[in-house]
């Protein structure tokens, strides 16, 4: 464990594409997904005991989750929340969160993720975790452990990196985001290419660096705001400060546009859980293929996943490669490999029935 490594977990977003379970009041990042009494969330804090102390965690949320923060992380102060008016994609909260941590120790070295990803391989995570954070605290680099693809999936962004076999964290050739399926299938092929796990490591000095060289019309905001960090005036400043940035991701605002980029290959049982589809993978099948969590009766029914509540019966007959998906007022029926419209559907439920469902 390293005293001066510090966690930034991001916990904004309403994972669109798991509707109808997560929902803006209740995102999935604060429900049990996989069964087994925590939330992705608190997994995804317990994940990091080993890397460093509880009061080097900073969770990223929006300002209407924070009491759903405070429930499930009751270790964390209200100082290591940190509260944004509004959805912003990656970058604004990464800045913000650097600027913040900057002024506590202005050496130190960040690990960013998400709230919301499996990683069934702990040992093998720390390990990646503390060669990474070694790493970046030698050099001016923005590491990102990158993951070897298992199916052309079009819903990751793709690492194509320099294969120095004398080097364990390799150089960034090129970042592609989310492409088509023929083009996945390509990398898929070509062996060269990992999925971007969306985990980063870096020396707080040099992603303010990165920010300043790409990303200056953000960097000019925070800036402002320098002296307001850790103080009463933080969140008034944070509330002027977010609606004067653009949505940008790190992705697309940094990490496809600097030099200085490498990609640690890390075996460590990942996934984004970010659809259906990927929870369907996950999970242990029964023998007819399915995935079952729920009261459940299956007649002719294989290959499919169903998540329903479980103070209801669910009777099913007939149906092969499906989502059964219900929670509170919502019963979604989709085929699997439909299931990119998920969030179309979610769009339609709320313009054409109202923000209750969704």
């Amino acid at each position: 464990m390293r005293n001066d490594t510090y966690v930034v977990i991001m916990a904004g977003g309403i994972g669109s594409r798991f509707w109808p379970f997560s929902r803006s009041n209740y995102p999935k990042q604060f429900h049990d997904v996989l069964g087994t009494g925590e939330s992705m969330l608190q997994m995804t804090m317990k994940r990091f005991q080993d890397i460093c102390p509880v009061e080097n965690v900073f969770v990223v949320t929006n300002k209407d989750y924070k009491e759903l923060v405070q429930q499930q992380l009751p270790e964390l102060t209200e100082n290591q929340i940190l509260l944004e008016p509004v959805g912003r994609n990656t970058a604004p909260c990464i800045a913000y969160a650097s600027y913040k941590i900057a002024q506590l120790n202005p050496d130190t070295n960040l690990v960013v993720t998400p709230s919301d990803h499996v990683v069934l391989k702990q040992d093998v995570f720390t390990n990646v975790i503390q060669e990474a954070v070694d790493a970046a605290a030698k050099d001016d680099v923005l590491i990102t452990l990158g993951i070897t693809p298992s199916r052309p999936d079009t819903g990751y962004g793709y690492i194509q990196y320099l294969n120095d076999e004398a080097q364990k964290i390799k150089k960034v050739k090129t970042f592609t985001e989310k492409p088509d399926l023929e083009l996945a299938k390509m990398f898929l092929n070509s062996g060269d290419f990992v999925w971007n796990s969306g985990i980063f490591i870096w020396n707080v000095q040099s992603i303010l660096k990165a920010f300043h060289q790409q990303l200056s019309e953000i960097t000019e905001i925070f800036d402002e705001g320098t002296a307001t960090m850790n103080t009463p005036e933080e969140q008034n400043f944070i509330m002027k400060a977010y609606s004067h940035c653009r949505n940008v991701s790190i992705d697309y605002g940094i990490m496809e546009k600097v030099d200085n980029v490498y990609v640690l290959l890390a075996d460590i049982g990942w996934s984004d859980l970010g659809t259906w589809n990927s929870l369907y993978t996950i999970n242990d099948k029964d023998e007819n293929g399915n995935v079952v969590d729920g009261e459940v009766m299956l007649y002719d029914t294989k290959d499919c996943i169903i998540k329903t509540p479980k103070e209801r019966l669910v009777v099913l007959q007939g149906l092969e490669d499906y989502i059964v998906a219900e929670y509170d007022n919502v019963l979604m029926i989709c085929k699997k490999g439909e299931e990119q419209k998920v969030k179309d559907f979610m769009a339609d439920a709320k313009s054409k029935k109202g923000p209750e469902y969704i």
